[in-house]
């Protein structure tokens, strides 16, 4: 095994570790870290994918200004988080079936040959 692929297997555990994190943590806070700990690892990917640029451009816009507001507006509004879970239970029915629907489609898409990458035409076709 490369080190390119050890470092990419390490970072991807990383990562999934930190959207799963940024999920189901019940801190909104520690959530807005989760999602700042998952951006700085795609930036670490970028740079092994040799794109420098778009590496400190993730970390700069999304980790450095971006999640810098989501966490001044989720600490400086102090919003009542257990007074907007009141009403989930009674959507999760419709949005199960939306999201059925959704992996539905996305299968046959997948499946389906017409929505297949076909060669481009030949010049001057």
């Amino acid at each position: 095994m490369t080190s390119d692929l050890i470092v990419f297997l390490i970072l991807s555990l990383i990562a999934t570790a930190a959207a799963l994190g940024m999920v189901f943590s019940r801190n909104a806070v520690y959530s807005a870290l989760f999602l700042v700990l998952n951006f700085i690892t795609v930036a670490i990917f970028y740079l092994l994918l040799g794109a420098p640029f778009i590496a400190m451009s993730q970390i700069t816009v999304y980790a450095g200004a971006i999640m810098v507001l989501f966490l001044f507006v989720i600490m400086m509004l102090g919003v009542n988080f257990d007074r907007l879970r009141e009403g989930f239970w009674r959507h999760l029915p419709l949005a199960g079936g939306i999201g059925f629907l959704m992996a539905l489609e996305m299968t046959m898409v997948v499946a389906s040959r017409e929505f297949g990458v076909q060669s481009a035409p030949p010049p001057g076709a």
